[in-house]
């Protein structure tokens, strides 16, 4: 059985602690710098004195300013300000060297001297090497070298040592305090880091607006306006010293690329130094998967717009020729990557109403008169400079019907806009000159909803689909959507982090992430708290993002579930506030915007959802309390909007004003309402006298009055789930009166036996199972109100006998269903050299397996394959039906679409299809759409058992990558609920 015993999670969380303790700042790569001195170890710092910067005045300027910043990184630590010096000459005893292979006269000095050996990372891609090395040049007893391939290496490697000393790449956007440490040492030998294992890798500073865009115009103002180039007035100034904040950032998360805000920004015209600074940084630029050749879209909309309309090479082809041009003229002396293709404005279709093939003529000729200007205005050789096609909506199809692209560019596949990979290179494509990349999304705006409020992505989820990506190859470019940047900078850091070195972390270790994350940003002894807060929300964003919410999303009814969720966010929230009033008061801000205030935002949200669905079926059913129900959604409402207004004027002194102006309550459509609107709620005109009301969990009925037929009657109980169920005793009036409770059985159990009530009170109902004699299947409740009507309820049991429960094993059936979180299989059978394994933390309830290796071919029929074996045990046979929650992963795979096997016993296995060959995601494929909405698929599988007693159901591959997060054995029994039932006990 795959659960873990407290004993065994006691020793993990041990032993996490002492990795912390030893590797407090360090998030993923080899550890060197220490707080003692050992052997041969460099001095950083050490008394009054920090080690002196040495960089070739002569080397790339964006390694002399990334020295420049590690000369403020060290004062940020030590309080000491290392001197800094561009001279290759007269160095002191104990120097830094900072420098690029071939850039650095002080790199190929020592180089050839055989002081280091730079052949290890000569040639490679962003590589770097860190050493102490003893008597490195005459006169200098010893040095702290860090040298690199390129210029990203040199400036990686340079970051590398500063994350080290404690300096999180967040200390600026998300406030992370720099801890304070008087000595640093580095250990004594060689660290070699690189060459990465996805090339490229960035952002997409996207659906900026509002927060970002509004904070930037707080911030850094608007544009000027002007003629030349043409920049209208109310231009948010996303200038220079804007984009130096996220060129640095991206760089210390080892990132390397960047899509600058596009929706009403001119990235290269908004101020001329943004381009020029870029290079300097290192950053490689592109442009947007709609906006070809450098050019923002709204270079041509300020231009054109008024007189030709939005661009149509059909209709313009000279004008947008030349548009193309200067773009690419304007650019051509800084690193880029020129995506090509061309789709109408706004991401829309070019062609709307032409046929297939006459888009596909029209796009293969526009991407040979954009190569023609690469070669003319870059390099004749147009196969040396990097070109992406970005494969987008209708042009998948396109590329799918025989599009030609040529074999230089880069491939660039979108997700669905969910998170979820569209397609993946063939083996034929891998052998592509441009290779192949992912183009996905932490945030989107378009169909079913928008979702760009707050970070609702999971970091498990995150993993399975890009270690897919680089097991396919398509590790070329990465580049994820991050919206207004702010609110995903935990997830973004994975993202950049997982490209540099995807072979680190794995479906074993993403919580080590998580823990070492936390410790480098709220210190090593809050670390394993913080990382679990983090870890279970996202867990609980995984269920619905907040924009999809509805009053029904959760079960008002069964299984407590809206309650429940609530409850969830509630003691989370809770865990939240106090470790955050532990803190030190120099890192709560970053807590609060890491970890708590999305925590108790989402939360609220949930929350106020719960209560209009609370409110309804209390409307429905006459309840007084109906009208407490309003309020609670008004006041909830009300404290969104004041932790909005906490965040934008009060927090971290208005600092981050506007980074909470999102709206995200009240969505009927895909776009956003105007503002945010609260959910309707219903109050009731109560008579004076009163009136006794009953509600009987799992019935929206209420008594006496219900329409149904027949008695109340609570859901079964049986001595297996030793349930606790609940009645709600209400008031249909406005005065108050005093019920009573009777058990016709000593053996049920009652939380109390009368008193006022002046709107509701629940009661609590449970079974002394020690009590009930043999054969017994029902109990009776009757409630009283003094000097008026009275209700009936019925007690239902399932009530084996003495030796019938003895017999029981594996999952027991209870009220008619059977429910099994996928990772508490009874035994996992290898097949082929497969086998189905756990990913921690995934899905929408607790964890998910799937099959590694990831590469396993499909296997049809499935008899040899990997399989789950679960036992389950009933207690009536008859028809089963096995409901399978699978993530929404996409068939990637062309020619295949995603398939299970399912058995019970012995019978022949029953091949599943999850998706056909074919299948297309996009916005009205209603299937689509509803996975998306729920975060994962739902598959059936009907059985027959012929007998009471202990089952196996199994579970078989036939195609890998299925993602499988629970089964529910339905025997009839199995109630609407949006989540599913809570999962069966188990008995061994």
């Amino acid at each position: 059985m795959a659960r873990r015993g407290p004993a065994a999670k006691t020793v993990m969380t041990l032993m996490g602690l002492l990795l912390l303790a030893a590797r407090a700042w360090a998030v993923g790569q080899p550890v060197y710098v220490e707080s003692r001195p050992g052997p041969g170890s460099f001095s950083l710092v050490q008394g009054a004195a920090a080690a002196p910067i040495h960089v070739d005045g002569s080397d790339w300027p964006g390694v002399v300013r990334a020295a420049r910043d590690l000369q403020s990184d060290l004062q940020k630590v030590t309080g000491r300000r290392a001197p800094l010096s561009l001279e290759v000459y007269g160095l002191p005893e104990r120097p830094v060297i900072v420098g690029t292979v071939g850039k650095s006269r002080l790199i190929e000095a020592l180089a050839r001297s055989g002081k280091i050996d730079t052949g290890r990372i000569a040639g490679q891609w962003e590589t770097f090497l860190t050493q102490v090395v003893a008597d490195p040049l005459p006169g200098v007893e010893s040095a702290l070298v860090i040298a690199g391939s390129d210029k990203r290496g040199t400036i990686f490697g340079v970051y590398d040592l500063s994350e080290q000393m404690g300096v999180s790449p967040l200390y600026w956007w998300a406030d992370v305090p720099v801890p304070r440490r008087d000595t640093l040492f580095v250990k004594a030998g060689t660290t070699v880091q690189g060459p990465p294992s996805v090339k490229y890798r960035g952002i997409f500073i996207n659906d900026e607006a509002p927060n970002l865009s509004e904070w930037v115009r707080h911030t850094y103002g608007n544009v000027p306006p002007g003629d030349d180039p043409p920049v209208p007035e109310g231009v948010a100034n996303y200038n220079s010293a804007f984009y130096a904040r996220v060129f640095e950032t991206i760089l210390r998360m080892k990132g390397n690329y960047l899509w600058p805000a596009m929706w009403n920004n001119a990235f290269n015209e908004d101020d001329p130094e943004n381009a020029r600074l870029a290079d300097e940084y290192g950053i490689v630029m592109g442009t947007s998967h709609q906006e070809p050749m450098l050019r923002a879209q709204k270079e041509w909309d300020r231009r054109y717009q008024k007189t030709l309309g939005s661009w149509n090479y059909y209709k313009h082809p000279e004008v947008l020729e030349e548009f193309w041009r200067a773009g690419v003229r304007r650019n051509r002396d800084f690193e880029s990557i020129l995506t090509i293709g061309l789709r109408g404005a706004n991401d829309t279709p070019m062609m709307p109403g032409g046929t297939v093939a006459q888009s596909m003529e029209l796009l293969e000729k526009i991407v040979g008169v954009q190569r023609g200007i690469i070669a003319r205005e870059i390099n004749p050789d147009v196969a040396a400079v990097p070109q992406l096609w970005c494969l987008y909506k209708e042009v998948v199809e396109f590329y799918n019907a025989g599009l030609r692209v040529p074999d230089d560019v880069t491939l660039l596949w979108p997700d669905d806009n969910w998170g979820n990979i569209r397609r993946l290179p063939t083996e034929a494509e891998r052998g592509r000159a441009g290779g192949a990349g992912i183009y996905y999304h932490f945030d989107y705006v378009g169909g079913p909803r928008n979702y760009k409020w707050i970070n609702t992505v999971s970091l498990p989820s995150v993993w399975e689909q890009m270690s897919l990506a680089k097991l396919h190859g398509a590790d070329r470019i990465w580049i994820v959507n991050v919206g207004h940047f702010r609110h995903v900078l935990y997830p973004m850091e994975f993202f950049l982090q997982y490209g540099w070195n995807t072979e680190r972390w794995n479906h074993r270790n993403l919580g080590e992430f998580t823990r070492l994350w936390a410790a480098r940003e709220f210190g090593a002894s809050h670390a394993a708290e913080a990382a679990d807060i983090l870890e279970t929300y996202s867990r609980y964003v995984a269920r619905r993002k907040p924009e999809l919410l509805s009053p029904s999303t959760f079960s008002q009814l069964h299984y407590r579930e809206a309650e429940r969720v609530v409850e969830d966010f509630g003691a989370l929230a809770a865990r939240a506030e106090k470790l955050h009033a532990s803190l030190p008061p120099g890192a709560r801000d970053a807590f609060y915007t890491l970890v708590l205030h999305p925590v108790k935002a989402l939360g609220q949200v949930y929350a106020l959802y719960a209560a209009a669905g609370a409110n309804a079926l209390y409307a429905s059913q006459g309840r007084a309390s109906a009208g407490d129900m309003a309020d609670r959604v008004e006041a909830l409402f009300e404290a969104d909007a004041r932790l909005s207004d906490h965040y934008n004027r009060v927090f971290a002194g208005g600092k981050w004003n506007h980074f909470a102006d999102q709206v995200h309550i009240g969505y009927t459509m895909w776009n956003d309402p105007p503002r945010n609107i609260m959910p309707k709620v219903v109050r009731l005109d109560l008579p004076a006298a009163p009136s006794l009301g009953v509600a009987v969990e799992g019935s929206d009925e209420a008594w006496p009055g219900a329409k149904a037929e027949g008695r109340a009657q609570l859901p079964v109980f049986d001595p297996f789930n030793r349930q606790r169920r609940y009645l709600d005793v209400f008031n249909r009036g406005r005065e108050s009166f005093v019920f009573s409770v009777e058990a016709r059985q000593p053996w049920i159990r009652l939380s109390e036996r009368g008193g006022d009530i002046e709107k509701e009170r629940r009661l609590w109902v449970s079974v002394d199972w020690d009590r009930v004699p043999e054969g017994v299947e029902e109990g009776e409740i009757t409630i009283r109100r003094a000097g008026g009507e009275s209700v009936d309820i019925r007690v239902p049991l399932h009530n084996p006998a003495p030796g019938v429960r003895k017999s029981v094993r594996g999952f027991v059936e209870s009220e008619g269903h059977i429910a099994i979180e996928a990772a508490s299989f009874t035994r996992s059978l290898p097949g082929g050299g497969a086998r189905w394994e756990e990913i921690e933390g995934y899905g929408r309830t607790r964890s998910a397996v799937t099959v590694f290796p990831r590469s396993t071919p499909s296997v049809l029929p499935p008899g040899d394959a990997p399989a789950l074996e679960y036992g389950v045990y009933v207690f009536s046979p008859g028809k089963a039906e096995v409901c399978l929650t699978v993530a929404p992963t996409l068939n990637f795979s062309p020619g295949r679409g995603l398939r299970l096997a399912v058995s019970i016993d012995e019978e022949p296995a029953r091949v599943v299809t999850i998706l056909p060959e074919g299948f297309d995601a996009r916005n009205g494929n209603r299937e689509w759409e509803e996975s998306v909405r729920n975060a994962s698929r739902t598959v059936r599988s009907v059985h027959e058992l012929a007998e009471a007693g202990y089952h196996t159901v199994k579970i078989r591959m036939v195609d890998p990558s299925v993602v499988l997060e629970r089964i529910v054995v339905d025997l009839g029994g199995a109630r609407p609920s949006y989540l599913g039932p809570p999962e069966s006990p188990l008995s061994r």
